[in-house]
């Protein structure tokens, strides 16, 4: 039981954290309130519609971002579950990625109940590419961990 909390409160807090991020109905006005006057002080000349299009592409890649890290987390807590994962596996990935698809799927549906939010398949799947980034991310890292370099003679 310890061990189940140890890995799996993780998945389950940082998945709260998304959910109740996706339930603000004004979540694109507090993020436009900060980086739509920052970019405007970057570039002083940039017109209107460029800057709400990188405001939009800016809160896609956190959606990468936080996805990312949950793609992770639930990576983590497979390999500590009672089937014991070998570290690197592809049904492990396999795993998490089809866990972060479901939950974003979960997400994008509770978004149609939320007043000024949308609910979009692309955002699942950028939330999944995320996913799919972070578990990337922590491959090349464990090839290189795990590569052994040859021998000079």
């Amino acid at each position: 039981m310890r061990d189940l909390l140890k890995f799996w409160l993780p998945v389950i807090i940082w998945g709260a954290i998304i959910f109740t991020a996706s339930a603000d109905s004004h979540s694109y006005q507090h993020s436009s309130r900060i980086f739509e006057p920052f970019l405007r002080w970057l570039f002083p000349h940039m017109p209107q519609s460029e800057i709400e299009t990188l405001h939009h592409y800016c809160r896609k890649c956190c959606h990468l971002a936080e996805y990312s890290v949950f793609g992770l987390l639930v990576f983590r807590a497979l390999g500590r579950s009672e089937n014991l994962l070998p570290p690197w596996s592809w049904p492990r990935v396999g795993g998490a990625l089809l866990i972060v698809f479901l939950y974003a799927s979960t997400d994008e549906f509770h978004q149609r109940f939320v007043p000024s939010r949308t609910s979009c398949f692309t955002d699942v799947l950028i939330d999944t590419a995320g996913g799919a980034l972070g578990l990337l991310a922590l491959w090349v890292c464990h090839s290189f961990r795990t590569a052994r370099p040859e021998k000079m003679e």
